[in-house]
C-alpha cells in the first residue's frame, strides 16, 4: 500500500470526501457537517486516505478525555478489498496511542461484518447494542471497544 498517503483531512477535501460519503452510506452526512467538524469541534481529527492524489477513504475521530471516538470510516466502492480500510484504522489508533489514550469505541450497524471484521482485527470487541440507533432504517448498532 505505500501508493496510498495518509494524512489529516482539510477544508478543501471536503468535495472529494463527499463523494466517498454518498456512495459509502445509506443517510450521509452533509458538506456543512463535514465543515463544522473540521474548523468548529476542537475534539475531532479527520483523516483522508489518497492514491493517485485523489482521495479514496477517510475516517473521523473525537478525542473526549481519555477515549477515542471513531465517528465514521468509508473507502471508496472501487478501492475496498485493497487494505484502505485497515489504514485509516491504523492511523487512527495511532492518533490516540500519539496522546496517551487507550479506550477507543465505535458503533457499527448490525449487519455490517464486514465492517466488524476489520475491527476485529484490530482488538475491538463487541459489547452491547444500541436498538434502533439508525434513524434511516432503525438498525440496531453493534457498540464495540477496544482497551489496551
Amino acid at each position: 500500500m505505500s501508493d496510498v498517503i495518509i494524512r489529516e483531512m482539510t477544508e478543501e477535501d471536503i468535495d472529494d470526501v463527499l463523494e466517498v460519503e454518498k456512495e459509502s452510506f445509506a443517510t450521509p452526512w452533509t458538506k456543512e457537517a463535514f465543515v463544522l467538524e473540521l474548523i468548529k469541534n476542537q475534539l475531532a481529527r479527520y483523516i483522508v486516505a489518497e492514491k493517485d492524489e485523489k482521495i479514496v477513504g477517510y475516517g473521523g475521530l473525537w478525542l473526549i478525555l481519555d477515549e477515542g471516538h471513531i465517528t465514521n470510516i468509508a473507502v471508496s466502492s472501487n478501492h475496498r478489498g485493497q487494505g484502505i480500510g485497515n489504514l485509516l484504522v491504523e492511523r487512527l489508533i495511532g492518533i490516540c496511542e500519539e496522546r496517551g489514550i487507550n479506550n477507543m469505541t465505535l458503533e457499527v450497524r448490525k449487519t455490517n461484518f464486514i465492517a466488524q471484521y476489520l475491527y476485529k482485527k484490530y482488538d475491538f470487541v463487541d459489547c452491547g447494542v444500541r436498538k434502533g440507533y439508525y434513524t434511516d432504517t432503525k438498525e440496531d448498532a453493534v457498540i464495540m471497544w477496544r482497551v489496551k
